[in-house]
């Protein structure tokens, strides 16, 4: 059974940066994709960025030049760098992640980022 750990929120002031993690525990295959999803209470979860499986990103034009999705495959874990972060970048963030020859798409329990102005 594969279980997503994410580690890194926490309080932030505007202009700052902090690095989410996503760790996968269990036997897996390597990463095929990821993607990184934040939430405000009462709001729909937004879609933040996306990593395909050759390495490709995308991200939402709201994080675009300040966030970087990567992945060490060799640790099985996904990354969200912040930098320039933004009070309305305040959300619980989870990671959402795919392994090869699994077809089952897991969810990280999500963590709490908040940025002060």
């Amino acid at each position: 059974q594969v279980q997503l750990v994410e580690s890194g929120g926490g309080l932030m002031q505007a202009g700052g940066s902090l690095r989410l993690s996503c760790a996968a525990s269990g036997s897996t295959s390597g990463i095929n994709a990821a993607d990184w999803y934040r939430q405000v209470p009462g709001k729909p979860r937004e879609w933040v960025a996306t990593m395909g499986t050759g390495g490709n990103a995308n991200y939402a034009d709201s994080v675009k030049g300040r966030f970087t999705i990567s992945r060490v495959n060799a640790k099985n874990t996904v990354y969200l760098q912040m930098d320039s972060l933004k009070p309305e970048d305040t959300a619980v963030y989870s990671c959402h992640v795919s392994f090869a020859g699994d077809p089952v798409v897991y969810w990280g329990q999500g963590t709490q980022v908040t940025v002060s102005s």
